[in-house]
């Protein structure tokens, strides 16, 4: 039983930087990856990134690699995601999850509300 929360979304112009978090709290123990996935209407949830809480590897899609840096504060039970230079092709709602490591939504078993982001352009 984990719960997530998202926060961090909102509107930017193109060009522009956000800052997501994902907040972990219950049996965050049994945690040992932590994802974003985002998702705009009429697409499916894709992969955005990863990171492994013990070792802090990460991974990140191919499309945003050196615009993304993900992160983690493990006192915290939170994971944070830098984003930069963001496009209006970044507009999606971004969704935390937790789970094993993969780059696909079943491969989580937990999930936040998701948090908006949009870019203007």
């Amino acid at each position: 039983q984990v719960q997530l929360v998202e926060s961090g979304g909102g509107l930017v112009q193109a060009g522009g930087s956000l800052r997501l978090s994902c907040a972990a709290s219950g049996r965050t123990a049994g945690i040992y990856v932590m994802a974003w996935f985002r998702q705009a209407p009429g697409k499916e949830r894709d992969f955005v990134s990863a990171i492994t809480l013990r070792g802090g590897n990460t991974y990140y899609v191919d499309s945003m690699k050196g615009r993304l840096t993900i992160s983690r504060d493990n006192a915290k039970n939170t994971v944070y995601m830098q984003m930069t230079s963001l496009k209006p092709e970044d507009t999606a709602v971004y969704y935390c999850a937790a789970g094993a490591l993969s780059n696909r939504p079943e491969g989580y078993s937990y999930w936040g509300q998701g948090t908006q982001v949009t870019v203007a352009s």
